[in-house]
């Protein structure tokens, strides 16, 4: 095969997982690298789990992840449809095929028959799998069955005592033996097939090259094989992704905490943070290089350099690159994410971008979110209401309302003073107060902003202004006097 064509074949069952991400992403970067095309199918073939409205958040979110598709729902190419739920009739015919041919079987049994099975089974330390009994029945009482209506399904006819091996990118080779498999059910009673039946018929039809998917399938990739030799089709390149896992090493779950993309998105997690921290999860470049944009994973992606063991997933990892790419973002860029979070955090205040933009400045370097622009210095946004009471208990003195005045007033006769002035002023109060300047700098801080800590204080001084810091001062006096 010339081209390379991989895809992303989710569930519509809910919001996109990370785990989901992160093997869409993979897909994509080796689709780019290689000037391939990358294809999202919709494999929503188990209705049980089907989520209303699950297949446009996940378009939504790959499209927010700038994970564009080349073919797929919406973007038809020659191998459509690219929904499964519309391609039942090509997988009955598929499967009616390998009736044909004595590769599958239909079975009749009940679920109560199924479920005595694997009892028995079990009881007798078996392995737990279809014990074949359908196949005991003539061609006459099979069609006698299905003449009567009774619900069938249609059984792969695995082979006996050979064994099936198939080569991985990431794993390498690997073999099972037959006798371990079940003859996995292929068509259901209510005409829809099961994901290895559709996966394959799917991947040979849309000409995918290679799967690249999660650790988690690679136990069904021999019954995969199988059908694909029973259809006498090449094989794709199989690439196994290694599982995600909590820092103790348990399985990547929403038991211990937040996997939807959506939950990291609507934390504020900028789309650059979280698709550089997924790619980092099995892969790394080789070197000590950590930050990086998606056109500059595509340059350095391969699935040759994608471990075997499972990946630790790091939410302080994660929170880093969230600043590390928020910092070399334009002041223009925070400018247009932060106006849309202060009107989403309900802000009635219009700030103009030229105030925005020096709030930016200050602290740029001190918040790892674009919401902590708000959260972190409020001050910037609304006058404090209340006031450190560390900082108080520790630094207020009878004579710290003196103080404050007299640099409010010497303030009060600067025209238009530049950063350097308020410096310049602070200096010139404490020299004529006869006081340290510790005394005025924590508690000029403190009336402005009400907390101990923040950016330079002449730099807060600038940023509000002459006016707004002599209004800050007299309520601070007045209400801590």
């Amino acid at each position: 095969m010339t081209e390379v064509r991989v895809r992303f074949a989710p569930s519509p069952t809910g919001y996109l997982h990370v785990g989901g991400l992160r093997t869409a992403l993979y897909n994509y970067l080796f689709a780019r690298k290689h000037a391939g095309k990358f294809i999202l199918r919709i494999e929503d073939t188990d209705r049980a789990r089907f989520v209303e409205g699950a297949v446009e958040n996940l378009i939504q979110t790959l499209q927010w992840a700038g994970l564009d598709f080349d073919e797929g729902p919406g973007k038809q190419g020659n191998h459509g449809p690219y929904v499964q739920s519309e391609r039942l009739s090509i997988y009955r015919e598929h499967a009616h095929q390998l009736l044909k041919t004595g590769k599958a079987y239909y079975a009749f049994d009940t679920a109560a028959e199924l479920e005595e099975m694997r009892k028995t089974q079990e009881k007798l330390r078996l392995p737990t799998k279809y014990d074949r009994r359908a196949l005991k029945l003539n061609p006459d009482e099979v069609m006698a069955k299905l003449a009567s209506g009774a619900p069938a399904v249609i059984r792969l006819k695995v082979p006996d005592g050979v064994t099936i091996g198939f080569d991985d990118i990431v794993r390498g080779r690997v073999e099972f033996s037959a006798d371990q498999l079940d003859d996995q059910v292929l068509l259901k009673s209510d005409g829809y097939p099961t994901y290895h039946l559709a996966n394959v018929v799917d991947d040979h039809l849309m000409n995918i090259s290679h799967v690249i998917r999660g650790e988690e399938w690679l136990s069904s990739t021999p019954k995969h094989v199988v059908l694909y030799q029973f259809f006498g089709w090449a094989l794709p390149v199989f690439a196994h992704l290694p599982l995600l896992l909590n820092p103790d090493r348990s399985k990547l779950s929403k038991r211990q905490g937040d996997v939807a993309v959506e939950d990291y998105r609507k934390k504020g997690y900028l789309r650059e943070a979280l698709v550089n921290f997924v790619a980092f999860l099995g892969w790394n470049p080789g070197d000590e290089r950590e930050v990086f944009l998606l056109d500059e994973l595509v340059k350095e992606f391969s699935l040759e350099r994608v471990g075997k063991s499972g990946a630790i997933f790091n939410i302080e990892k994660l929170d880093w690159l969230n600043a590390e790419h928020l910092r070399r973002k334009s002041d223009d860029e925070i400018l247009n994410m932060l106006k849309s979070d202060l009107l989403a955090s309900g802000m009635n205040e219009r700030f103009d971008s030229g105030y925005l933009k020096n709030v930016i400045s200050a602290m740029r370097e001190r918040v790892s979110f674009v919401h902590d622009f708000v959260e972190k210095s409020p001050y910037f946004f609304r006058a404090p209401t209340e006031y450190d009471k560390d900082v108080v208990q520790k630094r207020w003195t009878v004579g710290t309302p003196a103080h404050l005045k007299a640099y409010a007033d010497g303030l009060s006769k600067c025209d238009s003073p530049g950063k350097d002035d308020y410096e310049s002023l602070l200096v010139s109060t404490v020299d004529s107060l006869g006081v340290p300047k510790a005394a005025l700098i924590h508690l000029l801080r403190l009336a402005v902003s009400g907390m101990g800590v923040g950016p330079g204080l002449y730099d807060l001084l600038f940023i509000l202004g002459k006016d707004e810091t002599i209004r800050r001062i007299n309520t601070a006096i007045e209400k801590l006097k």
